[in-house]
């Protein structure tokens, strides 16, 4: 946060008492049976409210989806303001870009974004306390210090808590800067906090879209095209209508054919047939008695602003699509020259001269997000105004489209941020805000909108489908002296921005390519966008290299990241070697890697994604042909820890998740339509086959914290198939590992 944004928003809290707040940012305290609430708030920013009594108000501006930002964030807060954890009430920001900035969680961003805009205003609230207690005394800003809440003047012996003092600092004038404290100074940050919401979610009280009742609410399901490629053609809804319940049907367009969509405005279909009545069972039946005829689609041009708001036409084929045809037209395009991306020395001419020549082709298939909470969201639009209250990672990118959608100004919409059961990419996409906000409109009535779960499952914003060719040179002495990756995918390259990471920079030939074949099938965001892919089969085939050198597998990443920092080749490499390096070395310590028992088989991995930097080994043992994960080491470098709980919790979540779609992920086409609609055929991860045992090792850092929900995602799949290799003598080549989908256990 600037000086002018910081400015802005302090300004706008006030500089006074506040005894009341208005609907754009109700005061709600977690937990809510908080018995001594104080008589009176004071706001000396956008994110900090000081009770007479001492308590404090810590607002939590990002939306919630299973990362604990909601205690973290706070934390750095809380640090800086220098308050006892224990008087603390954290309170979920509605979204008020005015207010908060950034208010988005996704791409591993939250922590360092939040990183110095947060204790600058925790530093800034206290400084103000300060001030005040300075001119209250009549002695020296300089002489008072703070201590978990309470202010000390040594030399005369005055002391007050901040909730004596905060009426008067409310009124000051918010600095020009203020210092932050030094790493080695913290007392919040670096230790465990436990989760804000714990209490709340393990006695199961309401905190999801999907909990919230209106009077006058009604239910709304929809119906889209059962195959991408297909579109409205006629609705026969008179058996529908007619069923208990069943209040309206009809058709709704959610954008307008000339709307200029930005990068989140991926919709899969703007045509819905819509279901509305009194309540889930009902609207669920009288959806089953549509029917709807499909047409085809013509191929179509999208406007789309792209960032740095540079418009782009994207096109969208007509067609129905199938996987066989996917995977026949990725081969072609595979044995094509790419696009290439990066080019160091003369690799087709060192390919044709080395001693040894490795290439391997690697795929992976569409997935579904699956979260654990369907898609959902409740809307309530008037003439004034429009209240919505979701599951959304980014309320910012969907307000464009809601604005435009209901013809209102955006400062007329009040998004609320529900806690979200899961997210991973796929509510950065608001499609279902502006769908429940159009019902909403048109019935002039709150509405809650509920995806089934085929629904959520066939409606598209997939990981994409990808493949990848590697090929490594040796010379004579097994040194790696060519290396080239061609990379592409449907409808999306994994490889952009990945071309000067590791091995890049580390080998004096190098060659990195890609292409793009169209699709109409939607993709969007995963964990870990593109590096799913590029960091499961780049350490999948480095494995092999080494082999095919006759060296350990650390001992050979370790060589080519010495020579990476030694001598790197060319200027653009965007890894640290010594970090990457120290990820592996730690991995190696704790694992003990030469370590021999019988029967356990094992796979390292490391892996450079969200500015962090990750390596890890899997111990497995077979169990009736299975693979069986007994335990997984994790190295990270992800800078300053601030709630380490917390960074264990989402450390072990990304390997299990990881593992799990590695095993068993995949959706698959046929004719345009998804084959795997519910959890009978889609395989998700079980509780019998997540590791037994996870050690997470976080290294020591002053460096300001990095991503963490995504990086222990990519580097999984492969230290689990190289951990196969050595139990079974298989390569893995094919997402996913285990084809028939049975239980490991």
């Amino acid at each position: 946060m600037n000086r002018r944004k910081f400015l802005k928003v302090s300004a706008l809290a006030g500089g006074g008492m506040m005894l009341s707040f208005s609907w754009l940012a109700g005061c709600k305290p977690t937990p809510e049976e908080v018995s001594n609430l104080p008589k009176a708030w004071f706001e000396l920013n956008s994110y900090i409210k000081i009770g007479d009594n001492g308590l404090v108000t810590l607002m939590a501006p990002n939306p919630e989806f299973g990362s604990n930002v909601k205690t973290s964030l706070p934390m750095m807060l809380a640090e800086e303001l220098d308050i006892d954890w224990k008087n603390v009430i954290v309170e979920q920001a509605d979204f008020y870009p005015e207010r908060f900035d950034r208010q988005f969680t996704g791409g591993s961003l939250a922590m360092q974004m939040a990183w110095k805009p947060l204790r600058t205003a925790g530093a800034t609230a206290r400084h103000m306390l300060v001030q005040a207690a300075s001119k209250a005394w009549q002695v020296p800003a300089g002489e008072i210090t703070t201590k978990n809440g309470v202010l000390h003047h040594k030399a005369s012996g005055k002391e007050a808590g901040y909730g004596e003092i905060a009426s008067q600092a409310a009124g000051l004038t918010v600095p020009e800067e203020v210092p932050l404290k030094k790493v080695g100074d913290f007392k919040i940050i670096g230790n465990s906090k436990r989760n804000v919401e714990g209490a709340n979610i393990v006695t199961g009280k309401p905190l999801f879209t999907l909990d919230h009742k209106q009077e006058g609410m009604l239910i709304a399901m929809m119906a889209h095209p059962p195959a991408f490629g297909l579109k409205v053609k006629s609705v026969e809804d008179s058996a529908a209508k007619a069923m208990p319940g069943i209040r309206d049907v009809f058709v709704i367009k959610t954008l307008a054919e000339d709307y200029v969509r930005n990068g989140f405005d991926t919709t899969s279909f703007t045509e819905l047939v819509v279901v509305v009545g009194n309540t889930t069972w009902e609207v669920m039946n009288a959806k089953k008695a549509l029917k709807v005829e499909w047409e085809k689609t013509a191929d179509a041009t999208v406007a789309v602003a792209g960032w740095g708001g540079k418009q782009q036409s994207v096109i969208i084929p007509a067609g129905l699509e199938s996987t066989e045809g996917h995977l026949a037209k990725m081969a072609e395009m595979a044995r094509k020259p790419g696009k290439v991306l990066r080019k160091d020395g003369d690799p087709e001419g060192v390919f044709q001269q080395a001693a040894k020549v490795i290439e391997r082709t690697y795929t992976a298939p569409f997935l579904a997000h699956n979260c654990m909470e369907p898609v959902n969201c409740f809307a309530h639009v008037t003439a004034e105004k429009a209240e919505i209250i979701a599951p959304i990672q980014a309320p910012e990118s969907i307000m464009q489209a809601l604005s435009a959608r209901l013809g209102m100004p955006k400062e007329k919409i009040q998004i609320r941020l529900a806690r979200m059961g899961g997210g991973f990419g796929q509510r950065a996409y608001g499609h279902h805000l502006v769908e429940a906000a159009v019902i909403s409109q048109k019935l002039n009535a709150p509405v809650k909108l509920v995806y089934t779960r085929e629904d959520d499952m066939t409606y598209g914003i997939y990981r994409p489908t990808y493949t990848a060719t590697y090929k490594a040179a040796l010379d004579e002495n097994n040194n790696m002296i060519a290396y080239q990756v061609k990379a592409g995918g449907i409808p999306e390259s994994p490889l952009g921005f990945a071309q000067n990471r590791f091995p890049a920079g580390a080998v004096d030939n190098y060659l990195a390519e890609e292409w793009v074949l169209n699709s109409n099938i939607t993709i969007g965001a995963f964990r870990a966008p593109r590096s799913n892919f590029l960091g499961a089969v780049e350490q999948s085939f480095l494995d092999e290299v080494a082999e095919l050198a006759g060296k350990d597998p650390i001992d050979f990443r370790l060589d080519l990241l010495e020579r990476a920092k030694s001598k790197p080749v060319g200027e653009q490499n965007d890894y640290n070697p010594d970090r990457y390096a120290g990820v592996l070395k730690l991995v190696r310590d704790k694992a003990d890697w030469k370590r021999n028992k019988d029967g356990v088989h094992r796979g390292v991995s490391a892996y450079f994604c969200h500015n962090t930097y990750v390596a890890q080994v899997i111990d497995l043992t077979m169990k009736e042909d299975k693979p069986v994960v007994e335990k997984v080491y994790a190295a990270v470098d992800c800078g300053v820890v601030v709630n380490p709980d917390a960074a264990t919790n989402m450390a072990e979540g990304g390997i299990i998740d990881g593992i799990g779609n590695a095993l068993f992920g995949e959706m698959t086409f046929e004719e345009g339509v998804p084959q795997k609609k519910n959890f009978d055929t889609y395989r998700m991860i079980r509780h019998s086959e997540a590791p037994k045992a996870i050690e997470v090792h976080f290294v020591k850092s002053e460096v300001d914290p990095t991503g963490l929900g995504e990086p222990l995602f990519p580097p999984i799949f492969a230290a689990l198939a190289n951990a196969i290799y050595k139990a079974t003598g298989r390569r893995e080549y094919t997402q996913p590992f285990l084809q028939d989908k049975q239980p490991l256990v």
